[in-house]
């Protein structure tokens, strides 16, 4: 299985969509709001992002709610 992160905030309309579709597709995920934890926010920056949503799913990257990106990565 893979581990599947995700950077989001609380008012990120994309945030939103991303996790229900995840919810809908039965995909785990740990969150880290950027809205809720300082910390979370100076790692995404140290990344090198400064938007949510950002998933990291094992050692790649999605920007934003990249559905054709999210299905390839996971083979869905």
């Amino acid at each position: 299985m893979k581990t599947i992160e995700m950077y989001t905030s609380d008012t990120c309309p994309n945030c939103v969509k991303l996790k229900e579709f995840l919810k809908k597709n039965n995909i785990e995920y740990i969150e880290y709001n950027i809205s809720k934890s300082e910390k979370y926010r100076k790692e995404l920056i140290k990344e090198g992002f400064l938007s949510v949503p950002v998933m990291k799913i094992d050692n790649d990257y999605v920007l934003g709610f990249d559905v054709p990106r999210i299905k390839q990565l996971l083979s869905l």
